[in-house]
């Protein structure tokens, strides 16, 4: 061939994935002996030789893979730290997850993190995908990385992220489709980019029906099960409550349940109640919550397989990636009383 064969054309040749390559090629233990010696005699049939300068996460470099959060809901944290993991261990990489406090110097702390650590790749997790100064910090030190749900600059670096807006405008839909028509929307926090487009979603699916929410049902959340029990609280305690709540995250939307609760409210009979993550707590809760299912776990085994993939200097297909959402259905919502 005329250029210089990569990674990705071993494994085609050796009928083997990528990873299963950097595998042998780095001697790394438990690949099947008949396997090795395909993925070998592969490379060697092509002259396939490791560019030096580009070894990244391949070479004689830390193989690890740093994972940066700053989130209160850490339903959302555990599926995605899995969701990573998944795919280091395959490739035979370690994942070091690090809490980072996005009120703090954040480039401070990433560059503290970087040295003490020697990553290889980044995950960066909201809101921390969002900070500027992380990626600055990040590009300055030569530190691969890959945002999670970014709401800004998508164009300047890989990221992996749904349609949030599409989502909550589809969640909205599904409550004015069972006919609610006063329905109230927990915010999320303000320094997330994600409680802006789900925002924007929400009010566009009630501008479609000719609606509006007024300015008791609209209240600030902080993405905590706490902010989420004081805003249902304050919507559900007046003679004007709305029929139907829609919290920008589960871990609210618990808490609006659970407010409802204390008021002597049954859900979904006399209050509907919709979240947004489909985590662990929303599939068990009594009733089990209605919400949008947001592939997080997914979401980070593509920022990992993103990381793998550039280390190996390999273009990335898709570097801004876009995966599906899913309207999950279930006992917390169902028509308006009356």
């Amino acid at each position: 061939m005329s250029r210089q064969p990569t990674i990705k054309d071993v494994a085609s040749k050796a009928e083997v994935s990528f990873k299963t390559v950097s595998r042998v090629l780095n001697g790394e233990p438990h690949v099947r002996k008949e396997v090795r010696e395909r993925v070998l005699a592969a490379a060697a049939a092509l002259d396939y030789r490791p560019n030096i300068a580009a070894r990244g996460l391949i070479g004689g470099r830390s193989r690890l893979i740093g994972f940066l959060y700053d989130n209160p809901n850490y339903s959302y944290v555990t599926e995605a730290e899995l969701g990573a993991l998944q795919v280091c261990r395959e490739a035979g990489y370690h994942l070091a997850v690090e809490p980072v406090d996005s009120q703090n110097d954040v480039a401070r702390q990433i560059e503290q993190i970087i040295s003490s650590l020697r990553l290889d790749g980044v995950i960066m997790t909201p809101p921390i995908s969002d900070d500027a100064s992380a990626m600055a910090v990040l590009d300055r030190l030569g530190v691969a990385h890959v945002r999670i749900a970014p709401n800004a600059a998508r164009e300047s670096g890989p990221c992996v992220f749904i349609d949030d807006e599409a989502a909550a405008f589809a969640l909205t839909r599904h409550l004015l489709d069972l006919g609610h028509q006063a329905i109230g929307f927990v915010l999320g926090h303000p320094d997330h980019g994600a409680s802006a487009l789900r925002l924007a979603g929400f009010e566009r699916a009630m501008a479609s029906a000719g609606l509006q929410a007024g300015a008791d049902h609209m209240v600030q959340g902080y993405f905590t099960f706490e902010s989420g029990m004081s805003a249902g609280h304050r919507m559900l305690s007046g003679a004007d409550r709305p029929t139907a709540i829609f919290a920008a995250n589960d871990k609210m939307a618990l808490g609006v349940m659970a407010a409802a609760r204390e008021l002597g409210l049954a859900v979904p009979d006399q209050v509907s109640i919709a979240g947004f993550d489909d985590t662990r707590a929303a599939q068990i809760c009594s009733p089990s919550l209605t919400t949008v299912r947001q592939p997080v776990d997914a979401m980070c085994q593509a920022a990992a397989d993103m990381l793998i993939s550039m280390s190996a200097n390999e273009d990335l297909a898709d570097p801004a990636l876009q995966l599906d959402f899913e309207i999950r259905a279930r006992r917390s919502t169902a028509a308006p009383p009356g």
